[in-house]
């Protein structure tokens, strides 16, 4: 069973990344990125991702992820402590969903294990 089903599926997911960007929206360090950005469009982008990332789906139907945050790393600085705080409130969202502890950290490895084409490295 992937993670993505013992997480609870699309309708964990989808509540996990409306809850995710509620403290993304309100987090001083990562809110800036987000302030010319279509919310509803992005969260639909992001739930896609997060089924892939935790093997709900394969492959992405999304740009690469080196694509897709080159200009957020060239022109905005993206780095380790944005990433960071996009983890920690990703694991306090799943937190809110009583998702347990050890499918919060498995899904923290899994998404720790794109850092560097996110950051483009």
């Amino acid at each position: 069973m992937t993670l993505y089903e013992r997480i609870g599926g699309k309708l964990a997911v989808n509540a996990a990344v409306d809850r995710f960007y509620d403290l993304m929206l309100s987090d001083d360090r990562v809110k800036h990125y987000f302030s010319n950005v279509n919310m509803d469009k992005q969260r639909l982008h992001q739930k896609s991702f997060i089924t892939y990332a935790l093997g709900g789906a394969d492959p992405y139907p999304g740009r690469s992820l080196r694509d897709a945050h080159q200009k957020l790393v060239d022109e905005k600085g993206l780095s380790d402590e944005h990433f960071d705080a996009t983890i920690e409130n990703l694991a306090t969202a799943l937190k809110d969903l009583k998702v347990p502890e050890d499918l919060i950290a498995e899904a923290g490895n899994a998404l720790e294990s794109m850092r560097n084409d996110i950051l483009c490295r």
